[in-house]
């Protein structure tokens, strides 16, 4: 590698520093945002591509909220331009809201869905895109109205999931919306990781929104 190149990595592996530590480094699961991105950071290592599967192992838990967040991460950066890829993230939200929706502590993904792989220098995009949107959010995400995030309340979110991962395949056509069901699908997980009701709310709120919008562009 060259030395501009070791300097790009450098300056990658490093981003985030001074803020959250990493999730990984804590052994435990993402509290906020900006845990999960340097979670996703750390977690690829050195891989010149990435696949969805290596992503969500460097989450580090076959657990539903994590899964969620980084479907929405990729529907909500520069990667919903690639053709295909909002559709993609979309199938992985259905099959994980369903299974979420079934009461599975757990979830499977198909082989085909897993091996989906973007390349590094995307991946880092991602990242650059969204610690900026992490530092301003995660000031406000803490434990409340849990009664929304618990019990028939992860009902009501994966119903919601679900609602999302439906109208993403048609908004591929307004590319605006697709991003916006990605900002959607982060709240909506930030809502579990923290159990903030409020997140829940909001959630619901947007996915009412976007609905109304994917209505009006097809009438």
């Amino acid at each position: 590698m060259t030395s501009g190149g070791s300097d790009k990595h450098n300056r990658w592996q490093h981003q985030g520093e001074n803020t959250t530590q990493s999730a990984t480094d804590q052994n435990e699961e993402p509290a906020n945002l900006e845990q999960m991105l340097n979670t996703l950071r750390d977690g690829v290592g050195d891989r010149e591509t990435v696949s969805i599967k290596t992503m969500l192992d460097a989450a580090g838990s076959r657990s539903f909220a994590p899964a969620l967040l980084v479907a929405g991460l990729i529907m909500f950066s520069p990667l919903s331009g690639i053709p295909g890829l909002p559709t993609t993230a979309a199938i992985l939200v259905l099959l994980i809201a369903s299974q979420m929706l079934l009461g599975r502590d757990y979830f499977w993904l198909p082989s085909a869905i897993e091996r989906r792989s973007i390349s590094r220098q995307k991946l880092e995009t991602l990242l650059r895109w969204c610690y900026p949107v992490a530092a301003f959010i995660d000031r406000f995400l803490k434990p409340r109205l849990t009664l929304l995030t618990e019990g028939l309340g992860t009902v009501v979110i994966a119903v919601a999931g679900i609602l999302v991962a439906l109208s993403v395949p048609p908004m591929e056509i307004f590319p605006f919306l697709a991003t916006t069901a990605g900002a959607v699908l982060i709240v909506l997980a930030l809502a579990l990781i923290a159990n903030d009701g409020v997140f829940a709310l909001a959630a619901i709120g947007m996915i009412a929104l976007l609905i109304g919008i994917l209505i009006y562009n097809f009438l």
